[in-house]
C-alpha cells in the first residue's frame, strides 16, 4: 500500500470528508482492519483565502509548495490538493516537489468520459467557474462543453461556499438555491453537474435531486485510493 500524502484545511470541513472517504473504501476493498496510510498537512486558511480574493496566487503557491514539501518528506508516495480551488497553483506545487501529484480535474474528466458525457455544468467558486485553470483543463484535455451558471447564481454560489460551507453552516435556503441553479444547468443541456467545490457536497447530495451529481471530493478520494492499492511502483495518474 502507498501513502497517500494529503494537503488539506481549505476548508477542513471537506478535508475530514476526504479523510473518511479514503478509509472507508480501503476498509471496503481490504476488509479486516485496513485503513489509509496518510499524510495530512492541514494549513490555515484564513491567510490563504484572504490572499485568494487580493489576487495574490504566487504567494498562496509558495505556502502551498511549503506545505506540500513537508507532505513529501514525512513519506507520502504521492500528493492531492484538498480542493478545486487551490488547483489554479497546481502546476508550481508539482514544481516543488518530487512526487507526483494526482490533479483533481483530471480525476474528474476521467469519471465524465468513463460516463460517456459530453456536456456537463460546473459549480464552485468564482475562480473556478470564471478562469481556465479547471474548466479549460477539462475542455481541453478531455474534450468536454463545460457550462456554467449566469453571473447572477455564480455570486450566488460563491458567497454560499466562502460565508456559510467553510465555516460549517448548512441553511436550508441555500440548499434550495443550489438546487434550483442545478435544475437550470440541466435545462440548458448539462448531462450532469459537476460539484467543484469540494464543501458542496456537504450542502446537496444525489438524494436531492434527479440531475446527475460529480462529486469531486469523492471522485478525488476515490482515485487516492486506486492509486495507493495499485501493485506496481510507478504512478498510474498523470496530471
Amino acid at each position: 500500500m502507498k501513502t497517500i500524502g494529503l494537503l488539506g484545511g481549505m476548508s477542513w470541513e471537506s478535508t475530514a470528508s476526504y479523510y473518511r472517504i479514503i478509509n472507508e473504501e480501503i476498509k471496503h476493498r481490504l476488509g479486516g482492519l485496513h485503513s489509509g496510510k496518510i499524510v495530512l498537512n492541514s494549513v490555515d486558511f484564513q491567510p490563504i483565502e484572504a490572499l485568494q480574493h487580493q489576487g495574490n496566487w504566487e504567494q498562496t503557491a509558495q505556502l502551498l509548495t511549503a506545505s506540500a514539501r513537508s507532505v513529501e518528506s514525512a513519506g507520502a508516495d504521492f500528493l492531492l490538493i484538498c480542493t478545486n480551488t487551490m488547483h489554479k497553483v497546481a502546476p508550481q506545487v508539482a514544481e516543488g516537489i518530487g512526487i507526483p501529484l494526482l490533479h483533481i480535474a483530471d480525476a474528474t474528466g476521467r469519471r465524465i468520459t468513463q460516463r460517456g458525457m459530453g456536456r456537463v455544468a460546473l459549480l464552485g467558486t468564482r475562480f473556478t467557474m470564471e478562469e481556465s485553470f479547471y474548466r479549460g483543463r477539462l475542455e481541453e484535455v478531455f474534450g468536454l462543453d463545460v457550462l456554467v451558471p449566469d453571473a447572477e447564481d455564480r455570486e450566488t454560489v460563491h458567497r454560499v461556499i466562502y460565508d456559510e460551507l467553510c465555516v460549517g453552516r448548512i441553511e436550508k435556503a441555500s440548499r434550495e438555491r443550489f438546487l434550483a441553479i442545478i435544475d437550470t444547468l440541466s435545462r440548458r443541456g448539462a448531462e450532469a453537474v459537476i460539484l467543484g467545490c469540494t464543501e458542496i457536497a456537504l450542502l446537496v447530495g444525489q438524494a436531492d435531486t434527479p440531475v446527475n451529481l460529480l462529486d469531486t471530493t469523492r471522485i478525488h478520494a476515490l482515485s487516492a485510493v486506486d492509486e495507493c492499492l495499485r501493485e506496481d511502483t510507478g504512478f498510474g495518474i498523470q496530471g
